[in-house]
């Protein structure tokens, strides 16, 4: 009998050291779930701001439209005639100008139809017609335009003004190439591409030079 008693103490001695132990536990526990929440909030909250840095940078890059290049790059000639004399100075070339558009964008540039005029110290002495078509993403489209050039529109005394000071012909190209940038199949923006390049053609050499597009 005293044994018994002796075992009924033991077991209410120790009972309260493990309450404690549970209520450790318990709090342990608990404080275990509170880091967990808070790292998988600092991982929902990583992932955010990656998603979005990606989501800018691909706003400022690949979705940003620039408007495309469109510039003269050189030329071959065909006929060509040209007087230098001060009583009738005249100039009747075929010019094959070496066109080119540029399109920095990452979707496809499609283009209309369009004209190149030419002009010599203001005067119209040229036309080349350009043809609708298209300039892929972050590419160059070069196409060849022909244009007939003749001062027949331009005052003798300007002609021969310019042939006694200099042995070329200086000339400006003037444009304007409508059309649409397509990115992705979602995005379609129109953009307009205006060419302003002036260049000079070298008499003795038959050559085209000092070309400068802006």
């Amino acid at each position: 009998m005293a044994e018994n008693n002796h075992q009924a103490g033991e077991k209410a001695y120790a009972s309260p050291y493990g309450r404690v132990d549970e209520e450790v536990a318990s709090v342990a526990q608990k404080d275990e779930k509170r880091k967990k929440r808070v790292k998988c909030f600092t991982y929902v909250a990583v992932f955010i701001v990656i998603q979005s840095v990606i989501f800018m940078i691909f706003g400022l890059t690949i979705m940003k439209i620039r408007t495309p290049k469109f510039h003269v790059r050189s030329a071959t000639f065909g006929v060509f005639e040209v007087s230098t004399l001060d009583t009738n100075p005249s100039f009747n070339i075929n010019m094959i100008a070496d066109l080119s558009v540029r399109n920095r964008n990452f979707g496809q540039y499609k283009y209309q139809n369009s004209t190149v005029e030419f002009f010599f110290r203001g005067y119209k002495v040229g036309e080349a017609r350009v043809v609708r078509s298209r300039a892929n993403a972050r590419s160059t489209r070069r196409f060849l335009a022909t244009v007939d050039l003749s001062s027949a529109g331009v005052p003798m005394e300007v002609l021969a003004n310019e042939f006694r000071t200099h042995a070329l012909i200086p000339l400006t190209s003037r444009s304007t190439l409508r059309g649409k940038v397509e990115i992705m199949k979602v995005m379609k923006k129109n953009k307009s591409s205006n060419m302003n390049c002036t260049m000079e053609i070298m008499i003795s050499s038959r050559q085209l030079g000092n070309i400068s597009c802006r």
